[in-house]
């Protein structure tokens, strides 16, 4: 459990700071809005309105005690630069910080923050990914070159086990988990034997997924 800080309650924020609390975290939320700090007030441990491009507002907030701030002021890139170097001039743990273009992302990283996160980016290329490549259910990039797929298993593999078709060697992909409906079963043992009923998340290159799918849509075996 950690004690986090989320300043802006904009459409990012409100789900952030929902899943944080969700997750057991301890979440106390920011906005100048009455209206939407209000809302979210019951759902979170603790809930201010206060302006937090003033300094004072900000200090009162007790800022070193947070493991993690988020900023998540999207509309404003002048308050959000501005909050977040005014929480590392106040002791931030850790500031992790909402952008949408790669110059903010340089100058909020250049003033403070750790981290910064682009959550339409993200989202789009996700979608963009499920759509253009037949087959991939979902993606998370970690690199430019690797990714975490949820894919189908190819026909071939069907009653066998991960050690008879030597996934790793042969696929060049790690197995970290494979799904069933909604039951999800992590890093499965060398034993597992797949159903054809399942998808696999696997964490593999670009370059070896993209093989692998030609041969899930042609349902012929990777040889």
């Amino acid at each position: 459990m950690k004690s986090v800080l989320v300043i802006g309650l904009g459409r990012f924020g409100r789900h952030l700071c929902l899943k944080l609390t969700q997750l057991g975290n301890e979440v106390m939320i920011v906005d100048k809005d009455e209206a939407a700090v209000t809302e979210l007030a019951n759902a979170v441990t603790s809930a201010q309105i206060a302006d937090c491009t003033d300094e004072a507002a900000l200090h009162a907030l007790g800022v070193p005690n947070f493991d993690v701030c988020f900023v998540c002021i999207g509309s404003d890139f002048a308050s959000s630069l501005l909050i977040t170097s005014m929480l590392k001039d106040l002791g931030a743990q850790r500031i992790i910080a909402k952008s949408s273009q790669d110059m903010h992302m340089r100058l909020l990283l250049r003033n403070g923050a750790d981290e910064v996160v682009y959550p339409e980016r993200d989202s789009a290329e996700r979608v963009a990914m499920r759509t253009s490549a037949t087959n991939v259910f979902d993606y998370i990039e970690l690199t430019d070159e690797y990714a975490i797929y949820e894919i189908p298993p190819l026909a071939s593999w069907v009653g066998k086990t991960i050690m008879e078709l030597g996934i790793r060697n042969r696929y060049h992909i790690n197995i970290l988990a494979v799904k069933t409906g909604d039951a999800l079963r992590p890093m499965p043992g060398a034993n597992y034997a797949f159903t054809g009923t399942e998808h696999i998340l696997a964490l593999a290159g670009r370059e070896d997924v993209k093989k692998l799918l030609r041969k899930v849509e042609s349902n012929s075996s990777f040889e």
